[in-house]
């Protein structure tokens, strides 16, 4: 008589390959959204103006949005994923402390007033990406922020896409800093957000609740970039 066979299971993927796996599904929807942005044509610089002001408006919310998620997460008592949720949170807090203020300084290098990203009102598209965060960390858990979290961290610039604007738009390289260095950060700000995944004890709500969040930020964001790719042309103020 034969030895039976054993054909070995797959392993149970992470939350993080599976959060991984419905996100590949739309990202191409992101990559052309971005894409349209970054065209090479008159309208470059422009859009980038426009970029730099979207992006103050989501960056500068960055910070209060993890410190927040991470209080929310000290009111949680007896939850196992509040603790290390928290931590994480406030840790990624530091990190991103300050980012705000990069895209200040590329548009001061510009040539551009710093005032024109922090004094206008922020768009619809700006309210319904951040502001869907702070609806689910007040009223259904934290941890969805990881999935906004996740969308940002991994769809950083490409590298040499600093260098490429520039000299498309024949704006300094100091212009571009805050694009540069995201790129070399938010790599590894990836892999922490993934190292933490495959160690949270998620249940079935958390998993999908990070799911949906992460999903509405692919489409809040991709709408964003819509808009900047088809945002009229700024005037454009004079290098001194």
């Amino acid at each position: 008589m034969s030895a039976p066979t054993h054909t070995p299971t797959a392993p149970e993927p992470t939350d993080a390959t599976a959060l991984g796996l419905q996100l590949a599904l739309v990202r191409p929807v992101l990559r052309t959204a971005a894409a349209r942005v970054w065209r090479d044509d008159d309208g470059l610089t422009g859009r980038y103006r426009h970029y730099l002001r979207a992006m103050h408006q989501v960056i500068r919310a960055s910070v209060p949005l993890l410190e927040r998620a991470a209080d929310r997460c000290g009111e949680r008592t007896g939850d196992p994923v509040a603790a290390p949720l928290a931590a994480y949170l406030r840790a990624h807090a530091e990190e991103e402390r300050g980012h705000d203020d990069w895209l200040l300084s590329d548009a001061e290098a510009a040539g551009w007033p710093p005032g024109e990203l922090t004094g206008s009102t922020p768009p619809p598209a700006v309210a319904a990406l951040v502001g869907a965060q702070h609806y689910w960390i007040e009223y259904a858990h934290p941890v969805a922020l990881l999935g906004y979290v996740t969308v940002l961290e991994g769809n950083a610039p490409a590298p040499g896409l600093a260098g490429m604007l520039a000299r498309r738009t024949g704006l300094p390289p100091a212009a571009f800093e805050t694009v540069r260095l995201h790129a070399d950060l938010d790599g590894g700000h990836s892999a922490d957000l993934a190292r933490l995944l495959g160690t949270l004890p998620l249940d079935a709500a958390q998993r999908s609740l990070v799911a949906v969040s992460a999903l509405h930020t692919v489409t809040a964001l991709a709408e964003l970039f819509d808009r900047i790719a088809e945002a009229p042309t700024v005037q454009e103020t004079p290098h001194e």
